[in-house]
């Protein structure tokens, strides 16, 4: 083998590993935003496999009181979670069983605001680990990448993967703050606005209260006699 072919040998390697490794590191993960209406709860599944992790990481971005009551129930019914009226929080369920768990948001003790809801649900499967390591080992043998190291270039794509994923994850997050203290914001400024009006509007009544009184009491109705 000549070194041209060689060389196109090397590159289809290349190309093969790392669309196997695109494969192997799918995205496990999912975020959903909705509206909570007032006096009411609501629940979400998720299915989970045995020996995996659950983390789960929510943020109230909108409503008065910025807050709710959260829960985490298992497939057996058991309740693994429970906090109540908090503006955000981050769970870890590890290990899991099979099953679906009940992700569920309360605002009941709420009659009148309606919240706005972030949340992201991140899934660690020991299963697809292991189908990305038979995923790496299919690849290919170490000697048609031009003496690369298939474990080398296998952990340094794991830690960029992981590094993405973790940076994804923290910029999802800080829009659901920066969208928070959006709202939060928005709210303040109608309420200033509002009383700057209703303190503009007194401050005049009073001065026009003022002028007339004073005028009052400068009226001489005293009437001339001839």
């Amino acid at each position: 083998m000549d070194g041209a072919q060689r060389t196109r040998v090397s590159l289809l390697g290349c190309v093969a590993l790392f669309l196997g490794a695109v494969n192997a590191f799918s995205p496990t993960d999912s975020e959903f935003t909705f509206l909570l209406p007032a006096a009411s709860k609501e629940c979400f599944y998720q299915s989970a496999v045995q020996n995996g992790s659950v983390e789960i990481e929510y943020q109230v971005i909108a409503g008065a009181g910025m807050d709710v009551d959260f829960s985490i129930v298992s497939p057996q019914g058991i309740h693994l979670v429970s906090e109540f009226r908090r503006s955000d929080g981050v769970h870890m369920v590890e290990p899991t069983e099979a099953g679906d768990y009940q992700i569920c948001f309360d605002n009941s003790f709420s009659r009148f605001s309606e919240k706005m809801v972030f949340f992201e649900v991140i899934l660690d499967s020991p299963a697809n680990d292991a189908g990305a390591d038979d995923e790496w080992a299919g690849l290919g043998e170490p000697e048609s990448l031009l003496e690369y190291k298939l474990e080398d270039i296998k952990e340094s794509m794991e830690t960029v993967h992981r590094r993405l994923e973790r940076s994804r994850q923290m910029q999802t997050v800080l829009r659901a703050f920066e969208a928070r203290d959006r709202n939060l914001l928005e709210d303040n400024l109608w309420r200033v606005s509002f009383w700057s009006c209703v303190n503009l509007l007194v401050m005049l009544s009073v001065a026009l209260t003022q002028v007339y009184t004073v005028r009052r009491l400068f009226d001489d109705r005293r009437r001339v006699c001839s």
